[in-house]
């Protein structure tokens, strides 16, 4: 993939495929599906969402990026300006995935967390270890 770093994002009929619209000033990053659906993909800049690597030359975006609410419902890493896509994970991972979201922005807010969550461990941190492995094998 190659990037643009904008003040503005582009208008969605003129998106590229395989560039990443970055806007630094309003901490998003947006870009094509990577399946070539052609649908959107926002990623906001945040401590509790993405966070964004620039080295000088490529791009790395953490964690994953799973597009649960598409058709595609793909799931990808994009690593050194690379897209690593992932295996498919169940609604039962991505059900989790979600609930950790949630509780991790309780948590970092400082709000009053959901009693229903208990103290669930990062599943984001076994898909980096997975999709690692699934791509050393491809």
């Amino acid at each position: 993939m190659t990037h643009k770093f904008v003040e503005f994002i582009p208008p969605k009929e003129d998106l590229e495929e395989e560039v990443l619209y970055i806007s630094l000033e309003y901490g998003t990053v947006i870009h094509k599906c990577c399946c070539g659906c052609g649908k959107e993909v926002v990623t906001p800049l945040s401590p509790t969402d993405w966070k964004l690597t620039y080295d000088g030359e490529t791009i790395t975006l953490f964690p994953s990026i799973g597009n649960w609410n598409f058709d595609c419902q793909s799931h990808y890493w994009i690593e050194n300006s690379k897209v690593i896509m992932a295996r498919q994970l169940s609604k039962s991972e991505i059900e989790k995935g979600r609930q950790y979201d949630k509780y991790s922005k309780q948590k970092y807010f400082n709000t009053k967390i959901d009693p229903t969550f208990p103290e669930i461990e990062n599943p984001k941190e076994k898909l980096n270890w997975w999709a690692r492995i699934e791509a050393f094998f491809k």
